[in-house]
């Protein structure tokens, strides 16, 4: 078993190394002048490793530590609470976009346009006379998560360098 040092450690480089996916996966959207299903999809790569990166370490290693399960002792107080508090808030807006990503899906499905695919189809032009309220729920999420994200981010850093490096 590796000392907790070493996980924290690892923890960190981790959740650091999707801060460049985050930042590539928005800037894929950002310079597309139109968003097609191939854009999105490619942007879908980056963002998801991102979580990967960032919900894997969470699930198994900062949760079981923070609520003193898996033999540890609780660290609720101070900058744990804090930096739960911002991550737990990153991943309700998380939640929240992806309630304007299964609708802009579901307009794609019944529009048949994973299996009648064309690479020029604009989100904008399927489906629903709501798309727009879909895609700026989406939008608010994701910003809000990228806000909630960072700080909690800072935060764990901080407290990986208070509790492992000073």
């Amino acid at each position: 078993m590796l000392p907790d040092a070493t996980v924290a450690a690892l923890t960190a480089i981790a959740v650091s190394a999707a801060l460049p996916l985050f930042l590539y996966g928005a800037w894929i959207m950002i310079d597309a002048e139109a968003v097609t299903w191939g854009v999105l999809t490619y942007h879908l790569k980056f963002i998801l490793t991102g979580l990967t990166l960032t919900t894997v370490p969470m699930v198994f290693w900062m949760v079981p530590r923070l609520f003193g399960l898996a033999g540890h002792p609780g660290q609720f107080g101070g900058l744990a609470t804090v930096h739960a508090f911002l991550g737990l808030t990153a991943y309700a807006f998380l939640l929240f976009g992806f309630t304007g990503i299964v609708r802009i899906f579901r307009a794609k499905w019944e529009h048949d346009l994973y299996h009648d695919y064309d690479e020029d189809v604009l989100l904008e032009e399927i489906g629903s006379e709501r798309m727009s309220h879909w895609r700026s729920r989406l939008r608010l999420g994701v910003f809000g998560y990228t806000f909630f994200w960072i700080g909690a981010w800072l935060t764990g850093l901080g407290r990986f360098v208070v509790m492992y490096v000073l």
